[in-house]
């Protein structure tokens, strides 16, 4: 299992995490063989956004003797009642369903306190100019969490948490399908059984979101990165192709700022066919050539940091390179530390011989030359 920073957060954390949603209804000795087979591929991340008593105290149990190896993403703001669960900005049901996630899971912290669902303005700016914030904020101070984040499948209102200064961690719904879609308060709409004709490429807004997260150290935790199963057939995908679990990672993992996936495991094979991502080939990861030949949907002019341009004959990281200027043309000025990144390579833009080697490979037909000569002029 590879690891990945949390963005400024200290955490390492794996790149296949455990989302507990898929855990629902089993039984604990279910739950714990799932855990213990996390535990021997090198899993340390879970979410549980479920306030359904049952996974929380079956997970809280298999995890307790391992508790301190394990980096937990708990949310506030998800609760149950009457045998449902329920969104809440409520403070008095929000802290008593944050003592029970307390008390279920055996532990007197969470790594991560993540307010949980908000896709709409209005409910953000509730949340970030009233009480629940410094509810947020307080547990922060005690201990009881120990960074904040935030879960929202809105760009807009990512951006607008990156920005406030206090969101250190993103939960953010990723996937081809999703990325194609423009920003929505209406989460419904994603999983609409036909896509606009005009839909092609990733959406500029998240786009631009994967890289503020990147250039302010938010990290991003993935979810819905198999959107549901529905990219493994090809009858549901958007794309008319389908996709496999490793494709799907890949995709989510070549995202700026993204440390790790949460994926929805039931049963051990679930968790053994996403952690097969480690010793997967190039050609097994590869999501580009299915996106950019795709009967519906293709991609195209846009590099999305995939890979396939290499082997350049003189050595430079063009993905990375690439990377570095996204994140750099975002800026009126180039951040120092964005530079002293590229300028650190072996090699980078200006040992650019203009061959377009990498152009004859690149399935999205980006001018990768072009952009080098750019890049160069950028930062130089």
């Amino acid at each position: 299992m590879k690891y990945r920073e949390l963005g400024n957060t200290g955490l390492k954390v794996s790149e296949v995490g455990l989302g507990g949603e898929w855990l629902e209804g089993a039984s604990y000795e279910q739950v714990e063989e799932v855990v213990r087979e996390c535990e021997k591929y090198g899993i340390n991340i879970l979410d549980c956004w479920m306030s359904e008593p049952n996974v929380r105290s079956n997970l809280g149990r298999a995890i307790e003797k391992n508790r301190d190896k394990w980096i937990v993403q708990g949310q506030l703001g998800s609760a149950f009642k009457d045998g449902q669960y329920y969104r809440t900005r409520d403070l008095e049901a929000t802290k008593e369903a944050f003592e029970d996630l307390l008390m279920r899971f055996r532990t007197d912290y969470i790594d991560i306190g993540l307010i949980h669902y908000v896709d709409e303005e209005k409910d953000y700016r509730g949340i970030m100019e009233g009480p629940f914030i410094e509810y947020a904020k307080e547990l922060k101070e005690q201990g009881k969490i120990r960074h904040i984040g935030m879960g929202t499948h809105n760009p807009k209102i990512a951006k607008m948490a990156v920005e406030s200064g206090i969101i250190e961690v993103i939960l953010f719904s990723i996937n081809p399908a999703f990325d194609m879609l423009p920003p929505t308060e209406d989460i419904n709409e994603y999983f609409v059984d036909e896509y606009d004709e005009k839909l092609g490429g990733i959406d500029p807004e998240k786009t631009a979101l994967y890289q503020l997260c990147e250039q302010k150290g938010v990290g991003i935790t993935v979810m819905k990165g198999y959107a549901g199963g529905r990219l493994f057939d090809e009858k549901r995908s958007p794309f008319g192709v389908a996709l496999t679990p490793v494709q799907c990672l890949h995709y989510c993992l070549t995202r700026p700022a993204v440390a790790s996936v949460m994926v929805g495991f039931s049963n051990i094979d679930h968790v053994r066919e996403a952690c097969s991502y480690e010793t997967a080939s190039d050609e097994e990861k590869d999501y580009a050539s299915v996106l950019a030949s795709a009967p519906k949907h293709a991609f195209g002019g846009e590099c999305t940091y995939c890979g396939h341009c290499q082997p350049c004959p003189m050595g430079i990281h063009i993905a990375m390179v690439n990377k570095f200027y996204d994140l750099a043309a975002m800026q009126s000025e180039v951040p120092a530390s964005i530079r002293e990144h590229y300028f650190a390579m072996e090699k980078n833009a200006s040992d650019c011989i203009g061959c377009k080697s990498c152009e004859t490979r690149c399935p999205f037909g980006v001018n990768i030359a072009e952009r080098m000569l750019k890049t160069k002029t950028f930062f130089e």
